[in-house]
């Protein structure tokens, strides 16, 4: 059995023929349907259960912005599409990527793998196994880290930046959130700018936290009982 299914929703039928083809050469991937017409779409994905639609944005009736905020339990989505003015609410609406047509193969695969990602993190995180990786949005695109290759954390007001060995993220969330959403995977706060990975830490002192790569960050006052409980 197929594990990630898909609808496509595109009022022009050679784009329709070229994700299905695309589809095609994806291995553990299932087309369930295709839809030139969105009222149909809509009414199908209300009566099932799909794990991704990839959608056009500009077509007749309603548009898929439109056709996304329509469904009470949205699936997740990638909007590939020739308009680039929508992708500020695709990231309102939690889209895994924006794709701006033509798209080559590649790129098609790329973002179809984070939706494959995201679908395993979801159930992985319902069966409360531990993950070696997360998932979050940055620039409008679905990314995946492995918690290996996590740095640290750091806060600046509405958003955070995620450091990493290989990049930097900028990601719009704020410290409280990562922190409740990410802490059973072993995040813990130790300055009010900054988080780690316990696993991370090789040794502390009065004011600084010095992890196993060699990095020093800096260590709050308040946030001292949270390193005496990790070491205890």
């Amino acid at each position: 059995m197929a594990n990630l299914t898909i609808v496509n929703v595109d009022d022009e039928y050679p784009a329709l023929q070229l994700v299905k083809q695309y589809c095609d050469q994806l291995e553990e991937v299932e087309l369930l349907a295709s839809f030139q017409k969105p009222e149909e779409a809509l009414a199908f994905l209300k009566a099932n259960s799909v794990d991704l639609v990839v959608f056009d944005i500009n077509m007749p009736g309603i548009n898929g912005v439109e056709l996304l905020e329509q469904l009470p339990d949205p699936p997740l989505c990638i909007f590939l599409t020739l308009e680039t003015k929508f992708a500020v609410k695709a990231f309102e609406l939690d889209v895994v990527h924006y794709l701006i047509k033509p798209v080559d193969f590649d790129t098609f695969k790329k973002a179809v793998n984070k939706a494959r990602d995201f679908v395993q993190f979801k159930s992985s995180a319902g069966n409360k196994q531990q993950e070696d990786f997360i998932m979050f949005k940055s620039n409008y695109v679905m990314n995946k880290v492995f918690l290996k290759d996590i740095l640290w954390i750091q806060g600046f007001g509405e958003y955070i930046v995620l450091m990493t060995t290989l990049k930097k993220y900028m990601i719009l969330e704020r410290m409280s959130n990562f922190e409740e959403k990410f802490q059973h995977l072993g995040f813990i706060r130790i300055h009010k700018s900054y988080i780690v990975l316990s696993d991370h830490i090789n040794s502390y002192n009065s004011g600084h936290v010095f992890l196993k790569n060699g990095e020093e960050l800096p260590l709050g006052r308040t946030y001292k009982k949270n390193l005496k409980i990790h070491f205890s």
